[in-house]
């Protein structure tokens, strides 16, 4: 058989730096091929190198890139445009920056259509209809009318899906389509693909760092570091027989659910206790805009976080997690019940009383990057929560304390003169991580601070939390939708669905024995590695 796509020693650099390095590489008709590595190996810039959509300061070299014996680097930037979205549809990371915000979904689907097909109006609209059935989006007629704010993260990633699929492609480009997506979504849009490719025989070019779906997913396999190919092969010798170290580090970083297996239950007196905790959002309608009813964020929530333990709040987005973890530190109105911090009733206090136990709860959220000020260096940010709860701490101490702290996290402490945007994700979280700790605190609410990291930095992470709280005492009430890091780091779980807790025990109970139909179901979508798509 024929490669539909073939690259011949690609090579792209900016300047001095080789980012794509002398790579060679085939994909056939009807196949799916997945090219994996972590953040900065060059993935995307090898897909941007075949559409030729790299920056103006790039420069691309290669022998060839042939789409079905056609060398693209030959044609045309008006010859381009007629393959890209046609012959070759491309399906980005994060839909919503993606999408237009001032367009319709059916405009934004019907701008592909007038570009590569001459229907009549009336057509578009049947056409776009069938896009919208084929990538599964409920109510696809009413969607067709709404904006992309309107839509859930996996309602807006199908529609990037219908978007590329309307020029009919020979090759889909999925650019890390599940990243920050559920694993019950992420499971539906995986075996979406799936079944389009089957009806279509298009081939499939997945670009991804999670090796567990990969697994579950792919045909073939490629493994890239620092802009090489280190290692290929089929699905799943790769996986069982890697032989490359770089592929091999990436299999033993990947969380397995097995590793709670021989984790302790040991009771210890509670930090925190939860009781019918509710966060209630008002429905408001007519004219005078009278309160109609209630969004349910968070309804009747109880659950107890023992001294120096982690608890592992799971479910699926818009379960109400971040909202309860925001409400227990008193960062949003609306909220009602029982919080009891170290037998202190938080939700008692207010003002100066409230601020002076701000010392005792701290945060950690999902993107580090915008929960830092850019315009602050990093010394600064870790201190600054030292200087507003304890400002009888003299400037020096303040710095040395820093400074311990970077270390503690392991950066080097020349950082503290450095701005967020000179550091990794990797390495923005662990300086979030060091700003939570600065004011010693009993407990660090984790949303989701792992979701968007390679699988060695997440292993990084995990053992960083885990060797501070061995080291503290701290305890976690960790936010995630990820099970692979509930079975690394979690002492006991509680499984969030539509605002209520439905089930909670300790971490080896919940993962081997769910009693609850929900959190069986979510269990049943995680990716296993070797293992079948859900």
């Amino acid at each position: 058989m024929k490669p539909l796509l073939s690259i011949e020693h690609l090579s792209v650099n900016f300047g001095q730096q080789t980012v794509v390095d002398d790579i060679s590489f085939e994909i056939f008709p009807g196949e799916t091929f997945a090219l994996v590595g972590e953040s900065g190996s060059g993935k995307s810039m090898t897909a941007l190198s075949v559409l030729r959509l790299l920056p103006n300061n790039a420069q691309l070299n290669a022998t060839a890139i042939h789409l079905q014996g056609d060398n693209l680097l030959a044609r045309s930037e008006r010859e381009l445009c007629k393959i890209r979205g046609r012959r070759i549809g491309l399906v980005f990371q994060d839909p919503m920056s993606s999408l237009n915000p001032v367009m319709t979904i059916a405009e934004q689907i019907v701008e592909v259509l007038d570009i590569h097909f001459d229907f009549p109006a009336e057509k578009n609209q049947q056409r776009v209809l069938e896009l919208l059935q084929q990538v599964e989006l409920p109510e696809p007629q009413r969607r067709m009318a709404e904006y992309p704010h309107q839509l859930s993260g996996g309602q807006r990633q199908r529609v990037m899906i219908a978007i590329a699929l309307a020029g009919e492609p020979e090759l889909l480009i999925a650019d890390e389509p599940t990243t920050s997506l559920d694993v019950t979504i992420q499971a539906q849009i995986l075996q979406l693909l799936k079944n389009i490719q089957q009806q279509t025989n298009m081939a499939l070019w997945l670009i991804s760092h999670d090796l567990a779906l990969v697994s579950n997913i792919a045909d073939r396999i490629a493994v890239m570091q620092h802009g090489k190919l280190v290692e290929s092969g089929c699905n799943p010798g790769l996986f069982e027989h890697p032989q490359h170290a770089y592929t091999q580090q990436l299999l033993a970083a990947l969380p397995r659910l097995e590793s709670c297996n021989n984790r302790p239950a040991q009771e210890r007196q509670p930090l925190l206790s939860v009781t019918d905790f509710k966060v209630y959002y008002p429905i408001r309608k007519g004219i005078f805009k009278r309160i109609v009813d209630y969004v349910k964020a968070v309804d009747g929530v109880s659950f107890n976080l023992q001294q120096g333990k982690t608890l592992a709040l799971v479910g699926e987005s818009g379960c109400g997690k971040t909202t309860l973890g925001k409400g227990l530190l008193n960062l949003i109105a609306g909220s009602s019940g029982s919080v009891l911090l170290d037998g202190l009733a938080l939700h008692e206090l207010s003002g100066d009383a409230l601020r002076q136990q701000r010392a005792a709860m701290q945060i950690v959220f999902q993107d580090p990057f915008s929960s830092m000020n850019p315009r602050m260096l990093v010394g600064d940010i870790i201190a600054e929560g030292l200087h507003a709860l304890h400002p009888e701490i003299k400037a020096l101490e303040r710095q040395q304390r820093v400074q311990h702290l970077l270390t503690a996290v392991g950066l080097p402490k020349e950082a503290i003169n450095r701005y967020p945007h000179e550091f990794s994700g990797g390495q923005r979280q662990r300086i979030c991580i060091a700003r939570a700790l600065a004011v010693e605190p009993k407990l660090i609410v984790c949303d989701e601070p792992t979701s968007a990291l390679d699988v060695s930095v997440q292993a990084q992470i995990i053992q960083l939390l885990k060797q501070i709280q061995q080291e503290t005492g701290v305890s976690y009430l960790f936010i995630t939708h990820d099970f692979g890091v509930v079975a690394e780091l979690a002492d006991d779980v509680a499984v969030m669905y539509k605002g209520k807790i439905v089930e909670v025990g300790h971490v080896t109970q919940v993962l081997n024995h769910p009693v609850h139909a929900y959190t069986q179901k979510l269990l049943g979508a995680v990716p296993k590695l070797g293992g079948v798509t859900p």
